[in-house]
């Protein structure tokens, strides 16, 4: 029963999710955010995807510093499917971790490899964030010193630096339970047996060890985070709201943090619109021009997410396809062996 309530928790929050957001884009007005949409134009909507795309194959490079011997298009590639997964389908983050990882795998990644250097990709990239949101609130304290928001963000982040800490003095120094979070993180699929599990934690020890490759990580990490900004800057000059780029920043840095700590909802749906609406009054955004920055973010999501699980889907069906083949021709094989021994003792 408790194992069914969970499953249905991210639904029921999804639910409600989608129902903030109507009621938000309704309560505002649907034709006020519709003409802020449209103001932004395909032209700069192309170039917030452009942007996104190559965010994210910085993104995979990151993760390619922790394997250096790796080919950097697989982990471009999965960490596409894994922000195609977090962000297009209702999936919670660790669902999408999961189809990265299985992405990468796919490509010729060692499973062991793809699931070690997943946990710490994303704890350095959560590190990373840390950093972003701490730059984004100090550029808030220099800003509006009197924000209400200051005083529970920075609490938060006091409480984010002692979970990766927590997070990182686990994965170093007590590796027996490891197997739980590769476990969450899909290693079941990769290696089911007590060596696959010896084997992850040699994998995340020669992670490690790789000094040069962790700072690579999160260097790269969080100039993609700060970067990230330039997309919502660009949405709001080309929708006529010119915004410096620091206090975009603050707002964008301060916005992801609110994010991260909802991530019971998939897609933080509903909760990335009320974010918006609350945080972006503070820096001279009216909601509608709030609402459309969100949507069109959900939609940029969903233009560069949809073909990337569907070619995933694709790669996946074409394995399976040629697994059942040769299941096939094995046992047609045996069979034909079968049939030839009893024509010898018929004989």
């Amino acid at each position: 029963m408790k194992t069914v309530s969970m499953r249905l928790l991210p639904v029921f929050a999804t639910g409600l999710g989608l129902a903030a957001m109507a009621a938000l884009v309704a309560y505002f007005g649907a034709g006020a955010v519709l003409n802020s949409l449209f103001a932004v134009g395909i032209g700069g909507f192309a170039g917030v995807c452009a942007i996104h795309l190559v965010l994210i194959a910085v993104m995979g490079l990151a993760w390619h510093a922790l394997l250096p011997g790796q080919r950097p298009w697989a982990l471009m590639w999965g960490r596409l499917a894994r922000d195609s997964g977090s962000e297009a389908l209702p999936l919670s983050q660790v669902g999408g971790y999961v189809l990265g990882a299985r992405a990468a795998t796919l490509a010729g990644v060692p499973g062991t490899l793809a699931a070690a250097s997943t946990i710490v990709d994303v704890t350095l990239e959560f590190v990373a964030q840390i950093a972003y949101t701490g730059l984004g609130l100090a550029w808030l304290v220099h800003l509006q010193p009197g924000h209400p928001a200051t005083q529970p963000i920075l609490v938060g982040l006091v409480v984010a630096v002692g979970a990766a800490g927590a997070f990182l003095l686990v994965q170093r120094h007590a590796l027996q339970y490891v197997d739980r979070i590769a476990g969450v993180l899909g290693l079941g699929w990769a290696e089911r047996t007590a060596a696959g599990a010896a084997a992850v934690h040699d994998a995340l020890a020669a992670i490690y060890k790789n000094r040069t490759g962790l700072l690579w990580n999160f260097a790269l990490h969080f100039v993609c985070w700060v970067a990230s900004a330039i997309e919502a800057w660009l949405v709001l000059t080309l929708a006529g709201v010119p915004i410096r780029f620091g206090a975009v920043l603050a707002l964008e840095s301060l916005l992801y943090a609110i994010r991260t700590a909802a991530f019971v909802v998939p897609n933080a749906v509903g909760v990335q619109e009320g974010a918006y609406v609350l945080l972006g009054a503070g820096f001279g955004l009216t909601p509608e021009i709030a609402l459309a920055l969100s949507l069109l973010k959900r939609a940029r999501d969903l233009v560069i997410g949809l073909p990337s699980i569907g070619l995933w889907q694709l790669f996946e069906g074409g394995r399976l396809l040629r697994r059942l083949r040769r299941d096939a021709a094995e046992a047609g094989a045996v069979a034909v062996a079968v049939q030839a021994g009893e024509r010898r003792r018929a004989g």
